[in-house]
């Protein structure tokens, strides 16, 4: 059986991959960077704001008397969002340092202000950047808000992260579809010529030199392609006349000057033979491609064993359903199965009646018929089935009894790939030779 190539990603998908992979890397090293020159001047910038608040607040209410006190401290909450308030023995407050920016805030508001400065994030339950000053013999509370000191948010960093990733994908996205683009050119061009359309034309002009090299390449390939194709033709039109006419000639002298019955039958199974060989040569050297159309499969299969009509050489069974029908060229389908036929015929003879006995038997596997053709014969060693569809190549004796062209197999697999088919040989388990015909069923 042919083995079958491992899926993996495309190259649109590596190419995406690698670039998003490398620019989401950019990304987390540049936050990281970010944030880490972002810590100390953040916190020394809030540590200054703080304590130039605590010093002016220090300063005017210690050169206010009590009764304007009240006043100045009414307008620095209603306009700064600054409270200030006694404090008190009896207070509950937690500290305000608890990680590494915190820690460096505080340290650095202590630095600016006076030793025993108390810093909290809450005072009796309430929230916020507590500053504990003195005035004279006086202790008071300074509150302000905690937002104008603390660094970015999570949710902050979080919509700048997604912001700059969601560009990167669709960065990553455009650059991959333009690097692959050409490639994307260049395949389909190659399905096209592997089709047996030459008329597929390359951009010799883009801007980048190597991909323009490439599609020169690949025009000039084309059209030598092109010129064999129409080489090959022009030979194909002509082989038939240049070798059949003299063969008919040697057939006719053959009847008319040799005597002996025994030789004239001889000589006459040659000239046959060579004008078997030839059709073989013109089948698997055919151009163009197939014409699928709706096959009854049964019916062809017992017209082509019609053929074989010698029950001494070779018996045609098959099991084939009555209305299975398959998408093939009828034509190039018949003679997929009058090769097979004729292999089984000349190499799959059972070895104690001398007769191919072949049977023909289907299953239906999806949007697939599977059409078996089994012969009885010795069968073939394990390492040369491989190489049975290869052009004149033969197998053990066993199986090359009789004489041939050497092309019967790989005639039936280029018809197949030309149906969009697929063909594989096995040996059958309790002995003989089975191919495997896979062909696209007609709903």
């Amino acid at each position: 059986m042919a083995s079958r190539p491992a899926l993996g990603l495309s190259l649109f998908s590596r190419t995406f991959f690698l670039l998003a992979l490398l620019l989401g890397g950019g990304i987390f090293a540049w936050v990281q960077t970010l944030r880490a020159l972002e810590l100390e001047p953040r916190a020394a910038q809030a540590a200054q704001q703080i304590a130039s608040l605590v010093n002016l607040s220090r300063a005017a209410l210690q050169y206010t008397d009590g009764i304007n006190r009240i006043a100045v401290v009414k307008t620095m909450t209603d306009q700064e969002s600054i409270r200030v308030l006694p404090r008190e023995p009896g207070d509950r407050w937690e500290p305000f340092e608890v990680d590494r920016f915190t820690r460096s805030l505080g340290a650095d508001l202590r630095a600016r202000l006076e030793s025993g400065t108390v810093i909290a994030r809450t005072v009796n339950g309430q929230p916020g950047l507590w500053v504990g000053f003195t005035i004279e013999k006086d202790t008071f509370w300074l509150q302000a808000d905690a937002a104008r000191v603390l660094p970015l948010t999570p949710g902050t960093w979080f919509v700048w992260v997604g912001i700059a990733l969601m560009a990167t994908l669709i960065g990553s996205i455009a650059i991959a579809r333009l690097i692959n683009q050409p490639l994307r050119q260049l395949s389909f061009a190659a399905s096209r010529i592997r089709e047996g359309e030459f008329d597929s034309v390359l951009d010799e002009n883009t801007l980048t030199s190597e991909i323009r090299e490439v599609n020169m390449g690949f025009n000039r390939m084309a059209r030598e392609l092109a010129k064999v194709e129409e080489d090959r033709a022009v030979m194909l039109a002509g082989i038939s006349h240049d070798l059949r006419t003299p063969l008919a000639r040697l057939r006719l002298e053959v009847e008319m000057s040799v005597n002996d019955a025994e030789a004239q039958r001889n000589m006459a199974l040659d000239i046959d033979q060579l004008d078997a060989i030839i059709d073989k040569f013109m089948d698997y050297a055919r151009p163009g491609e197939a014409k699928l159309v709706p096959v009854n499969l049964a019916q062809l299969v017992d017209k082509e064993a019609a053929t074989f009509r010698d029950p001494r050489e070779i018996r045609i069974l098959s099991r084939l359903a009555i209305d299975i029908r398959v998408l093939a060229d009828e034509i190039e389908l018949g003679r997929v199965f009058g090769n097979l036929f004729e292999n089984a015929r000349r190499y799959g003879r059972s070895t104690d009646t001398g007769i191919a006995v072949v049977h023909v038997s289907y299953a239906r596997s999806g949007p697939w018929v599977i059409v078996n053709v089994r012969d009885h014969g010795p069968g073939v060693a394990r390492e040369k089935l491989a190489q049975l569809t290869t052009p004149f190549y033969r197998g053990d004796a066993a199986r090359t009894a009789a004489t041939g062209a050497g092309l019967g197999l790989a005639i039936v697999e280029k018809a197949l790939q030309r149906m969009g088919g697929q063909f594989d040989i096995d040996n059958a388990p309790d002995g003989g030779l089975v191919a495997h015909i896979r062909l696209k069923r007609v709903p």
